[in-house]
């Protein structure tokens, strides 16, 4: 299950969208008030938070909506999932992905500070199935998945293993050390005793 990190807006096309308390999603047409609603494909746009997170570790100096999201989620790994999956947000809200990254015609700031910019291929697209109001907090389930895709959680492995992983990498790694060192030491020890043998 992924949980809702922040919900954001902007007014105007081609600038950041700011973080807000809330949003109302509006069935078939996006998030009220906000630029990009309207009646296509590209009514919400979701964000990884560990995506953005990571982004942010490596210098980038960004905030809630900075990608141009209306909705950062903890918990999932987007790209992972195909066009057609469909989310619960909350209890009444329901989202269709119905398209992974998009082409960017022009480099928006994150870019030329970076270099690099993960909404291109990190931020997923959705039209509004069923609409309602999103806070953080809401909890995000995964509805349904077309074409028998793969198990339920298989896109939230990533996601929620990340931390896992880094630790249990770490954990090997000072294995893998203090195994060394004792070889290291035992060698040393047995190469000492020889020499001394030799010099009886």
């Amino acid at each position: 299950m992924g949980v809702v990190k922040a919900v954001c807006v902007s007014e105007v096309k081609g600038v950041q969208k700011h973080a807000v308390k809330e949003i109302t999603l509006l069935e078939d047409w996006g998030v009220k008030d906000d630029a990009h609603a309207g009646d296509w494909h590209r009514q919400v746009s979701l964000l990884s938070a560990e995506s953005a997170q990571a982004f942010i570790d490596a210098g980038a100096p960004v905030t809630d909506g900075s990608f141009g999201e209306n909705i950062v989620i903890s918990g999932f790994d987007f790209k992972r999932l195909p066009v057609g999956t469909q989310y619960r947000v909350g209890d009444q809200v329901i989202l269709e992905q119905t398209q992974i990254g998009k082409h960017c015609h022009d480099r928006c700031a994150i870019y030329h500070i970076m270099g690099d910019c993960i909404m291109p291929r990190e931020g997923v697209f959705t039209r509004v199935l069923r609409g309602g109001v999103v806070r953080p907090g809401d909890p995000v389930i995964i509805d349904f998945v077309p074409n028998k895709f793969q198990e339920l959680e298989a896109a939230t492995e990533i996601a929620q293993k990340w931390p896992e992983a880094m630790k249990a990498e770490a954990e090997a790694k000072r294995r893998d050390e203090a195994a060394l060192e004792r070889k290291r030491i035992q060698e040393e020890t047995k190469r000492a005793a020889e020499h001394a043998n030799s010099a009886e």
